[in-house]
């Protein structure tokens, strides 16, 4: 679990590094590819509060379907991701159109069980229409402030 955990975080420090180079980030309301990119993350964060792992794995790249298969997926989730599996609110507070259309997402989450992290979500276009490629959460710095 830590090697898969670190092997995405290695993959996201990556697309973070190469999006450094990329446009500022046009404002979620204005940019339609950030906005639908939006929408899939709290698309599936619901999934996730109702208990539909069927619904949140659609919400997966193929590259994570491949990498987890729909059991696996769930125990990742809920072991590796407690705040996310269980969130009672969830804020995006940036966003980055990548100039190869990924979108880069930062999001303030809540979990049910009072901790707050920062999670970095990576979405890819596929299928016609974004899916999440991976996501780092770190404790949220407001926190210790």
């Amino acid at each position: 679990m830590r090697r898969i955990r670190r092997a995405f975080g290695q993959a996201l420090a990556a697309l973070c590094a190469w999006t450094m180079l990329a446009p500022p980030a046009v404002p979620a309301q204005v940019d339609p590819d950030i906005r639908a990119a939006t929408e899939v993350v709290m698309g599936q964060l619901e999934a996730f509060r109702l208990d539909d792992y069927d619904a949140a794995y659609a919400y997966a790249s193929a590259t994570i379907r491949k990498t987890f298969d729909r059991a696996a997926f769930e125990r990742m989730v809920r072991d590796g991701y407690p705040e996310i599996a269980r969130s009672v609110s969830a804020v995006v507070a940036d966003a980055t159109l990548a100039p190869n259309g990924s979108v880069l997402l930062r999001l303030r989450i809540l979990g049910a069980n009072g901790r707050r992290v920062e999670a970095l979500y990576a979405l890819i276009f596929e299928d016609g229409r974004f899916h999440v490629d991976g996501v780092i959460t770190t404790p949220d710095p407001s926190e210790s402030a």
